[in-house]
């Protein structure tokens, strides 16, 4: 594959690496301090104006291929997911952070005219946030087929009840929409068109947020992750995304690109890791000496190197394959990207998090909430273990004996 990317991304890249010097460092501390407020679940006015300020730039929709977005390919993207992922929040800023991409790209693929004019058209505006809705506490949600939500025809409507959590995006006061999967057909002997995905509005009657959930003590304000309670909650049939019996479709199809989007803001968090851990070994003194004069510092920098390396010529392979064959020739590639990349960026942050100390476990840096977003990946679209079975089952077939 050819690396180099195009003349236009190289563009974007410079482009945005200024914004986020100019603009979005310089502010890391203020919007922890606004989304500590007393609208906790608001988005921070600084996000607000930043989005202004990036969208008039044309630093907007750039994860979006074709004509809504910058009409990037996976591979001239991957770069620039990597630059906005240094900073958490830093994605939305431009339009591109999850659960929305996500839910962008399924509308745009999947949705009906009338469904992109109420849905897709804001979000791509960056006038509301969404969430997605699929993961359940009763059962083992890795495997989709599980799920237990019911989503019931009655007559010129769907009924939906259940119960989900870590419905990330659902407790931010922007977010509108929520696409819910859930199962139309449960006595279907095919396990996989048992399921639906279906738009339910934020407000509708019937959606009860539990609680928000937390990861390792962060509650994500003002994005969230709740617990949701669907209880009779009626939406026009207008609202099934695609048509019965699809939603494992839609699901596969979100999912692809959703993976190797964390995978790319996963490397800017493990570059800016190694960064800082560069920098603290250089200037701090113990025993006499730099950190960086011991060597066990320099062969954890040395080894942080090789494995962000490693993990983002894989991740750039992924992309390449997946825009020249399609995302589903390139499953093996992207769930081999998702098996690496997360435990690669724990690794990573971790080693700086020790080179710190008591500061890296702090709020001083960026560290510990990065940490907790690479553990979270290793289990978030789809744990390590599925994604390594299915890789294993798809070689060990590629490559049996030939009888």
């Amino acid at each position: 594959m050819d690396f180099e990317h195009s003349a236009r991304a190289k563009e974007l890249q410079a482009q945005l690496t200024a914004f986020m010097k100019a603009h979005v460092y310089p502010n890391e501390h203020l919007y922890g301090e606004q989304a500590q407020g007393a609208a906790r679940y608001r988005t921070p006015q600084i996000v607000q104006d930043l989005k202004k300020k990036a969208k008039a730039e044309g630093l907007w929709n750039l994860f979006l291929p074709g004509d809504h977005g910058a009409g990037l390919t996976n591979l001239d993207y991957a770069p620039l997911a990597e630059i906005m992922g240094r900073i958490d929040w830093a994605s939305e800023v431009f339009n591109c952070s999850a659960p929305d991409t996500g839910n962008m790209e399924v509308l745009t693929l999947y949705g009906s005219h009338e469904q992109k004019k109420q849905w897709l058209e804001p979000l791509l505006n960056g006038e509301i946030r969404s969430g997605f809705s699929m993961t359940e506490p009763a059962v083992a949600s890795s495997d989709a087929t599980n799920i237990e939500t019911s989503i019931r025809r009655e007559g010129d409507e769907y009924v939906i009840n259940g119960r989900k959590w870590f419905t990330s995006g659902a407790m931010n006061e922007d977010c509108k929409i929520l696409i819910v999967m859930g199962k139309s057909d449960p006595d279907n002997p095919n396990k996989h068109i048992q399921q639906s995905m279906i738009l339910v509005p934020r407000d509708a009657p019937g959606v009860k947020i539990i609680r928000d959930m937390k990861v390792y003590g962060y509650d994500h304000a003002p994005v969230g992750h709740p617990e949701i309670v669907y209880d009779n909650v009626r939406v026009p049939a207008s609202n099934m995304l695609l048509g019965e019996g699809r939603g494992f479709e839609i699901a596969q199809g979100r999912l692809g690109p959703g993976r190797i989007h964390h995978c790319m803001r996963l490397i800017g968090c493990a570059q800016r890791a190694l960064e800082l851990m560069c920098s603290r070994a250089q200037k701090r003194i113990a025993f006499g000496k730099p950190l960086g004069d011991q060597g066990s510092v320099r062969e954890d920098i040395a080894n942080s190197f090789c494995e962000i390396e490693q993990a983002r010529m894989l991740t750039l392979r992924a992309a390449d394959k997946m825009d020249r064959e399609g995302n589903k020739a390139a499953r093996d590639l992207i769930a081999a990207a998702k098996i690496v990349v997360p435990s690669m960026a724990a690794r990573v942050i971790d080693r700086a998090i020790q080179i710190h100390g008591g500061m890296g476990v702090s709020q001083d840096t960026f560290l510990a909430e990065a940490y907790t977003y690479a553990r979270f990946i290793r289990i978030g679209d789809g744990p390590d273990q599925v994604h390594m079975s299915q890789l294993g089952r798809a070689l060990l077939k590629r490559y049996a004996p030939e009888v």
